[in-house]
């Protein structure tokens, strides 16, 4: 698939993070001070100085091969709740990985040029681009040549109308280690349960949180003499496939509870519906970012399935 506009893109959006310096430089409020604290840490400042100067001059690098007549505007991660991408924005990422997940979300479409600034440093996993790759990148963009990876996201909506995006998974739980209650419905089968929460994967997210449940639940299996089946390619999925996998974590067997329904698949015809039975501290959360979550509490229904769009990696 590609993104919905092919050409005529009329802005180029580089979102950005703050590095190491820059967050212990808003902490302490100096340079001076952070170097400081750091040393009497036991820490090496002039690691987290190179990193900074680094990413800079990445910065600068990709900048510098952004045609001039084309517009440009640059803006920090902490800044996209409030920032409004138009339809023909082309959008670069500057690493990690998670800053790609954090875009996406935000996104209906426009196409993500994700930049890997380090690469000795920062695996990238989805950030297929390197820092001189950019110019020619953004050409192909431009002249609707342009070869994208696509990722479907899953969508978390509550029944007042909020929701969520994920690139990875979304959590489904409470805010602390106390058992969530909820009922969970799919494929016309429903039942009350009593777990450590809710893990709902996409295809990018498979090969990430899922794999640690896939590993816990095979080490269960093989401490108890039973065997692990064998997962075709150990349960991991294409990136743009049109299904997610739910697994509920820790779930309690009880007079009032169920384990019945614990692993599965959601598709557009099956979607994976959740009542909240908790009086409060219930929370949907995305792709690991716990500070931006939904409120889950009792009288909140929450539906996640497959989101409407997609979002499209451009590759070199």
């Amino acid at each position: 698939m590609t993104p919905p506009n092919q050409q005529g893109y009329e802005k180029v959006v580089i979102v950005t993070r703050k590095t190491a310096l820059d967050e212990l430089v808003e902490r302490f409020q100096m340079k001076g001070q952070a170097k400081f604290y750091l040393k009497r840490a036991g820490q090496n400042f002039d690691v987290v100085e190179e990193g900074h100067e680094e990413y800079q001059e990445a910065l600068h690098d990709i900048r510098r091969q952004i045609p001039s007549e084309v517009k440009v505007q640059t803006i920090d991660r902490a800044f996209l709740p409030q920032f409004t991408f138009h339809p023909t924005d082309m959008v670069i990422t500057v690493g990690p990985d998670g800053l790609v997940a954090n875009v996406a979300k935000y996104l209906e479409g426009q196409p993500i040029i994700a930049v890997n600034p380090d690469p000795d440093q920062i695996d990238g996993v989805l950030l297929p681009v390197q820092v001189h790759q950019v110019e020619q990148v953004v050409a192909n963009v431009q002249k609707g040549r342009a070869l994208f990876k696509s990722m479907t996201m899953a969508e978390a909506k509550l029944n007042d109308g909020q929701r969520l995006l994920a690139v990875n998974d979304v959590f489904v739980g409470t805010r602390t280690h106390t058992s969530a209650r909820y009922r969970i419905q799919v494929g016309g089968h429903s039942e009350d349960q009593s777990s450590s929460g809710i893990i709902v994967s996409t295809g990018v997210g498979s090969t990430g949180w899922l794999q640690s449940i896939y590993a816990g639940a095979a080490g269960v299996v093989a401490a108890c003499g039973g065997s692990w089946p064998n997962v075709p390619d150990g349960g991991r999925l294409p990136w743009d496939t049109n299904r997610l996998m739910y697994s509920v974590r820790e779930p309690f067997p009880s007079k009032t509870t169920g384990t019945s329904l614990v692993f599965g698949t959601v598709t557009p015809q099956q979607p994976l519906v959740i009542t909240s039975l908790m009086a409060d501290g219930g929370v949907v959360f995305s792709d690991g970012i716990e500070r931006d979550y939904l409120a889950f509490n009792r009288g909140a229904t929450l539906t996640i399935g497959i989101a409407p769009h997609q979002t499209f990696l451009a590759m070199p």
